[in-house]
């Protein structure tokens, strides 16, 4: 099936392919957008993670993007990447499960949005919930039904950003998901069910 790309508000939204990788690259930049991380964190256990970091961990998830499975959306600018989002299938990523605040809240099958990464002249600017409601549209049509997200909820509003990188609740409820679980006071589960049609409802 041919992917296509999604334009709102004069950015560009495309599927993380093999085709997009060097794009990725040059978001991320030498440090894999933190520390060496390359969108592996909640992949692994965190063993692993730690002693893949860096160079390792980008071979992983390069492997993950050639396989043609499921990991995200980009945002362009014109033809500069300027933001990534990750979602996939839940089980696709194993520390979720073993996680005592994001355990799962029934069995009923969902995709996890589970990082948010934007070039830093391009941040506080509403990127995040464009990007966010492109990841739902791509998951949908790939047959999820219901999205979440595992946000933060600061108690000040001068967080930095490094510690963000699961998004903020509020620009997941801008997308239109819920709270559905609270299990650590700045930690809430968020979801959004998607109709067949891949409109929100």
């Amino acid at each position: 099936m041919k992917r296509q790309a999604h334009t709102t508000s004069g950015l560009r939204f495309h599927p993380l392919t093999p085709e997009q990788w060097p794009d990725l690259e040059q978001l991320f930049g030498t440090r894999g957008a933190c520390g060496g991380c390359w969108c592996m964190t909640w992949r692994l256990k965190r063993a692993d993670f730690e002693r893949q970091k860096g160079a390792a961990n980008k071979r992983a998830f390069q492997t993950i993007i050639a396989s043609e499975k499921p990991a995200g959306i980009l945002a362009y600018h014109g033809r500069e990447p300027v933001g990534w989002c990750a979602v996939a299938p839940r089980q696709d990523y194993h520390r979720l499960s073993g996680s005592r605040i994001l355990r799962p809240t029934d069995d009923r099958p969902v995709w996890s949005v589970t990082c948010l990464f934007v070039a830093r002249r391009y941040r506080r600017n509403g990127l995040s919930c464009e990007l966010i409601c492109a990841a739902v549209k791509y998951a949908c049509e790939r047959g999820a039904k219901i999205v979440e997200g595992y946000p933060i909820e600061p108690r000040t509003s001068n967080i930095p950003d490094v510690f963000a990188w699961t998004g903020f609740a509020s620009s997941f409820r801008s997308a239109g998901f819920e709270e559905v679980a609270r299990r650590s006071p700045t930690r809430p589960m968020m979801r959004i069910v998607v109709s067949n049609s891949c409109r929100l409802g």
